[in-house]
């Protein structure tokens, strides 16, 4: 093995093998930045250009690219509350409020930083893990799968904050929204309203943008100030502290590697899900999290970025030992595999154990690669901060919207991604958290399936399994060890006691909205009744929970007010307090009339882009958008308005229509063009 190593290492320092390597790094960081791309747009476009490559090249091109994709999508997630990938949801939750107080510097330095050292560790894991964990991971079936879903799903305790009840109902509200489309056991279409769109189910990219990207743009525009004013934005030393940061809390980076690492390796987990789960364990581990977490601690983007990138190499593991593929990307990966003669397996740890270490090296030097970039050019990212929310709003939603649109390349994604736009925007404004709604999107799918396959084939044998019992026993402890610590800390503080009584003042806009959720499940229960016991079993159960947890909620903010037993008790502040785990709003001090007149205004621009992309096409919309809102909103001169527009359209032209070949579906106006001509009415024009 260490021979091998070493003549992989030789070869992967060839210099022309090294530049592909470097040129695969620095589109796979590019594709990272735009919001919607992903390493899996890159490989399907880059695959054909490969043909021609040996097969160390052509697989060192591809791994490099899928291998840094992770670091850079933190670069939208901190500045702008943007997800790059899904995969970087997670640090939108303290990384974008880092940047509102002026340490995006710090933030770019730890995430990068851990990053490079996750990347690293996943190699390692590749390097060493292979012999070792083969018999391991081919014992894993459905129940198992299904196992770590359901510990995936114990996050949503931890992140809900101080009001478990809104973030369980609100991860209700994402199980229910994965029912939708063909449900695969029975066939019935769930929710589909006979569109076409519906019927494999809502894509997980619109949802994301939508919950976590435009709500965030929506402050910046009716806020109308600058993202930070820190002075050290664009200073070199605020990388410095953030790398400092991250070897300060290097044991964290271990845990966050580790877990990414593993579950990487681990087909059917889901790449989004990983760096919850390590965002999670943070917060559950790490001293003082419950109350720092979520308002810009360095800690929780240190832990969801080591795992981010550690399990592209954990990924590796179950695609070269055993031909299964653990992510879409890796699946395009195992294709590349096929075309240049290499079969997945054995031979991968025998006779072709050159090309397994050559593709180690590959990621490791990768990761360095890409991580070196940023933290160069971090200063200039972070100084983007500094531009005119009236610039930076309109070009950050356009690239939002052509990207959302990569998702299935349909009209749907657009309706999508600005509905949940709306939804996500509401539930910052009330304080409901989004991520276990985005977590239960995630999980509701593949626990579905695990569960049906599971029963069918095992019966309630699937709960005596080894693997299973362990996970479920680490779950319980999970969420049963907050809920204790809990009880006993209110024991020893002085008790407080409940009024029971009718507050007039709890009747708002939160209020309407629980009550909108508790109509939701009511009406997904009515409507779930007479399908199949297949078919409904999910949303019956889900809708039911929902209601419940949705109704305690709404009565115990109306009827229910907790007071001290005696004056300054601190248990009043622990009974009423409540801390949501998500990025919230700094609208500073506009009145609510004009927060409402500036959203509707906001999306109502985001209402004209999808209109006008309907009758001119998405292209043609985008800069009809960027010139109306830097004119109107932005209020901005001529000359910088065209400057800014043509020149976010011309980039998006580029990459999107000449490069990436995005087959737009046809406007209304591409569709009356042929009739004019067919009827003679374009002569008479």
């Amino acid at each position: 093995m260490l021979e091998a190593a070493l003549s992989a290492l030789l070869i992967v320092f060839d210099p022309t093998r090294l530049g592909i390597v470097a040129v695969g790094v620095a589109i796979g960081l590019s594709l990272g930045v735009i919001p919607g791309l992903s390493g899996i747009v890159g490989l399907s476009l880059l695959l054909p250009f490969t043909f021609d490559m040996d097969p160390f090249t052509a697989l060192a091109f591809l791994v490099a690219l899928q291998a840094v994709v992770a670091t850079s999508d933190t670069i939208p997630a901190v500045l702008f509350g943007v997800p790059g990938t899904v995969g970087s949801a997670s640090t939108i939750l303290d990384g974008h409020p880092m940047a509102k107080q002026g340490l995006a510097a710090r933030a770019f330095g730890a995430a990068f930083s851990a990053s490079v050292l996750g990347g690293l560790l996943g190699a390692l894991f590749l390097a060493f893990s292979i012999p070792l964990l083969r018999p391991f991971i081919l014992s894993f079936g459905s129940p198992e799968l299904l196992a770590f879903c359901i510990f995936g799903l114990s996050l949503i305790g931890v992140l809900s904050g101080g009001n478990p009840l809104k973030g369980l109902a609100a991860a209700g509200i994402g199980l229910m929204i994965a029912t939708v489309g063909e449900e695969p056991n029975t066939a019935i279409e769930r929710w589909t309203f006979g569109l076409l769109y519906l019927l494999e189910g809502i894509p997980l990219v619109p949802l994301a943008l939508g919950l976590f990207a435009l709500p965030e743009i929506a402050d910046m525009a009716i806020a109308r100030k600058r993202l930070s004013r820190g002075r050290d934005l664009a200073m070199g030393w605020g990388q410095l502290a953030g790398v400092r940061d991250t070897f300060r809390n290097l044991f964290l980076v271990l845990r966050g590697s580790g877990i990414g690492s593993v579950l990487g390796a681990v087909p059917g987990i889901g790449a989004p899900v990983i760096p919850w789960i390590s965002y999670g364990h943070a917060m559950r581990t790490e001293k003082g999290a419950a109350e720092s977490f979520g308002r810009g601690d360095v800690r929780g983007v240190i832990a969801s970025e080591s795992s981010n990138n550690a399990k592209e190499g954990g990924a590796l593991v179950s695609t070269i030992a055993f031909g299964v593929p653990a992510t879409a990307a890796m699946a395009l990966l195992l294709g590349a595999f096929l075309i240049h003669g290499l079969a997945p397996g054995p031979d991968m740890l025998t006779s072709r154990l050159d090309v397994t270490y050559t593709l180690v090296w590959t990621v490791a030097i990768a990761n360095v690669l890409g991580c070196a970039i940023c933290l160069v050019f971090a200063r200039q990212f972070a100084a983007v901060a500094r531009i005119r929310p009236g610039i930076l709003a309109p070009v950050v939603l356009a690239i939002t919207f052509i990207g959302a649109f990569q998702a299935t390349r349909q009209w749907g994604d657009l309706v999508a991604l600005l509905g949940f736009g709306v939804l996500g925007w509401v539930m910052k404004r009330v304080d409901w958290p989004r991520p276990p709604l985005l977590l239960g999107l995630v999980l509701g799918g593949l626990l579905e399936r695990y569960m049906f396959i599971s029963f069918q084939r095992y019966g309630a044998e699937w709960l005596t399994r080894p693997i299973v019992v362990v996970v479920l026993l680490v779950t319980a402890y999970s969420l049963l060890k907050p809920v204790v610590s809990d009880l006993l800390r209110r024991r020893r503080q002085a008790r407080s006691r409940l009024v029971l009584g009718f507050k007039p003042e709890s009747i708002d806009t939160a209020a309407g909205f629980n009550a909108a959720v508790i109509l939701f499940f009511a009406v997904a229960i009515i409507g779930s009744w007479n399908w199949d016991f297949g078919a409904k079993l999910v949303p019956q159960v889900v809708g039911w929970l929902g209601l419940l947890l949705a109704g305690w909620q709404l009565a115990w903010r109306t009827f229910v007010n907790a007071q001290a037993a005696a004056p300054g008790d601190p248990a009043a502040g622990a009974v009423a307090g409540s801390h949501v785990f998500d990025a919230r709003s700094d609208l500073g001090d506009l009145d609510p009339h004009e927060t409402r007149r500036r959203a509707l205004r906001y999306f109502a621009w985001c209402l004209f882009v999808l209109v006008a992309a309907l009758v001119i096409g998405l292209l043609p919309a985008v800069l009809v958008f960027l010139i109306g809102y830097l004119r109107l909103e932005g209020r901005e001169r001529w000359l910088l308005t065209l400057s800014v527009a043509l020149g976010t359209w011309a980039a998006a032209y580029g990459l999107f229509h000449l490069l990436l070949r995005v087959p737009w579906p046809a406007a209304w106006l591409g569709d009356l063009l042929p009739v004019l001509r067919s009827s003679g009415l374009t002569n008479l024009l």
